[in-house]
């Protein structure tokens, strides 16, 4: 029937709710079911995704059906955090699903994944670990577990106080620089610079190889005495940074009418001058020397007070009974005065005095006009044809006969005492027994002892085995005193032995 408004019967009713559509009969062997004709193929009930932005209000009225936005479980529970549908497959699966063929904790690594993890060391990314957190200053920074032995080690170092801090860093850093500059090779450089040590401007010279096989053979214990020397000597030198020249004898027979012997010390002095240019002072040193103080150093034993440890009148020792001043009325002031001008630059020579005059087996010359004018002189091949046959000891009846008969050596020569740089054992100058000015005394730790004459009925094997034995008992460090003094001591008392550590 017509309706007379102009408008159909069919189009004044309703349409149908899409819930009064007929279902469909379900099909034969098949779950029966309720389906839903929902256009979105979400695979959660009622539609909907569980991405945020998939699950939008119009999202979800466009595609599942719905006006508003469908309420999560969690949602409905009054829980913020919706569960994904990933994650809550994982868990049907896990509790309903099939079994996997893989076993659960299979292998070894599998076993022991957390244990073999929190043995390893961890790095701290800040208090949150959360990935936004990687990008703050600090990530990477490694930090010990709780309870560890270098946790508990940091947690007690940040109790201590900064101030606590800062002065167990400096003496932390005193130990370093005493372990740096006094135990490793660096001391030898450090204190050849000018300012910190000045080793740079001394030079030693030891003669080796005396005779050389060419006066006389030599056997096993002149081979050691020279082994001995030359360490000593070398020992010392790189422990004050000084250079060290050994001079092999055995080379200096190089003239074709004469052998100097013993005369080869005014020839090396002179090569040592010009091969060693930034030195100023020479010690020329004999074989069968000793150091026997190696913490002495030559600028605190003799140099920071060259006017206090020498003496420039010969009348304070004078052995050969020279006269000085020298009786000419007509030399100047300074050849006249009885210490030329008193002043210690003017000190180009410094020998030791013995028992019968110079004694040249430990002295030091410096570097001078002066000094090379006394070379020239004392080297003199036409003085060494006339006199050679009178001066029984050679260069040093030489030096002594310049002294005595040229003005101008007086007053640029200082004598030092013997016992300084140069004590002799008993058996060296005992015609009158010891003599306290020349020979050694151990209790006053004299610096070099000189086995003068030792080749001459005396053992100079046997001397230089007892002074380095001695040497090394008075300067045992503090561990060898502490092992010798109290281990051997309570160990002799305990089983009655004695014992060297």
């Amino acid at each position: 029937t017509l309706n007379l408004g102009g408008t159909s019967s069919a189009d004044s009713n309703p349409p149908p709710s899409r819930s009064t559509y007929q279902t469909l009969p379900p099909i034969p062997g098949t779950p029966n079911l309720p389906m839903s004709l929902s256009r979105s193929p979400s695979p959660r009930p009622g539609g909907g995704w569980a991405s945020p932005g998939l699950s939008s209000p119009a999202f979800a009225a466009n595609f599942s059906g719905r006006a508003s936005p469908h309420k999560s479980y969690g949602e409905s529970n009054g829980n913020g955090n919706s569960v994904t549908w990933e994650s809550a497959k994982a868990k049907t699966e896990g509790v309903n699903g099939y079994p996997s063929f893989q076993t659960q904790n299979n292998g070894f690594f599998n076993r022991h994944y957390r244990k073999l993890s929190s043995s390893l060391p961890r790095f701290s990314i800040g208090s949150d670990k959360s990935y936004a957190e990687k990008e703050k200053l600090g990530r990477g920074q490694w930090n010990p577990r709780a309870g560890s032995r270098l946790g508990r080690l940091k947690a007690a170092a940040g109790k201590v106080s900064r101030k606590m801090r800062l002065r167990l860093l400096v003496v932390l850093a005193f130990f370093l620089m005493i372990i740096l500059f006094y135990t490793t090779p660096l001391h030898y450089w450090w204190r050849r610079t000018k300012v910190l040590g000045g080793g740079r401007k001394y030079v030693i010279i030891l003669a080796a190889n005396q005779g050389g096989g060419v006066m006389e053979w030599k056997g096993p214990r002149e081979w050691a005495i020279e082994r001995d020397s030359v360490r000593n000597k070398r020992k010392y030198a790189n422990k004050w940074g000084y250079d060290l020249e050994i001079v092999d004898m055995s080379t200096k027979k190089r003239y074709a009418h004469e052998w100097r012997e013993s005369w080869e010390k005014v020839d090396t002095i002179r090569n040592c001058l010009r091969k060693y240019p930034d030195a100023e002072w020479f010690w020329w040193l004999d074989l069968n020397t000793f150091v026997m103080e190696p913490s002495y150093s030559l600028q605190s034993h003799i140099f920071n007070n060259l006017a206090g440890n020498t003496y420039r009148d010969i009348n304070e020792y004078n052995p050969l009974n020279i006269t000085h001043p020298f009786p000419t009325a007509h030399l100047d002031a300074e050849a006249l005065s009885p210490v030329g001008d008193g002043k210690q630059e003017s000190i180009n020579l410094i020998v030791p005095q013995d028992c019968s005059g110079f004694n040249l087996g430990s002295f030091f010359i410096k570097r001078s006009a002066w000094t090379d004018r006394l070379l020239d002189v004392w080297w003199d091949p036409v003085g060494y044809e006339q006199k050679h046959m009178e001066w029984e000891h050679k260069e040093q009846d030489a030096l002594e006969f310049l002294y005595i008969n040229q003005p101008w050596i007086r007053p640029h020569t200082a004598f030092i005492p013997q016992r300084k740089i140069n004590s002799f054992p008993p058996g060296a100058c005992s015609d009158n027994g010891n003599d306290t000015r020349i020979h050694y005394d151990k209790k006053d730790r004299d610096f070099l002892v000189n086995m003068a004459g030792c080749e001459w009925g005396r053992d100079c094997w046997g001397e230089m085995y007892n002074y380095r034995e001695l040497s090394n008992f008075l300067n045992r460090t503090y561990w060898e005193l502490f092992k010798e003094e109290l281990v051997a001591k309570i160990w002799f008392k305990i089983t009655g032995k004695k014992i060297r550590i």
